[in-house]
């Protein structure tokens, strides 16, 4: 049973590694055909804010769910 901590972040890191490399090329292929970098920044700034937000809210589930499920998270 230790080796389903190493395969869920593997998993896990090749997912959010392969994700981030297609918006980023989708990000550069989109600064390539506009003109204005007004546009390719304000997209990237929310491409950027989505990822922050969802990685905050995939944190919180995860904690609620350890929680939820009698998993003891205290320091002490």
């Amino acid at each position: 049973m230790d080796w389903i901590p190493v395969a869920l972040l593997t998993f896990k890191i090749l997912v959010l590694g392969t994700g981030m490399f297609f918006a980023i090329k989708w990000h550069y292929d989109q600064g390539k055909k506009a003109s204005e970098k007004r546009a390719v920044l304000r997209a990237s700034g929310m491409v950027a804010a989505v990822f922050v937000l969802s990685l905050l809210a995939m944190g919180l589930v995860t904690f609620f769910l350890i929680r939820t499920f009698a998993s003891d998270l205290s320091l002490t």
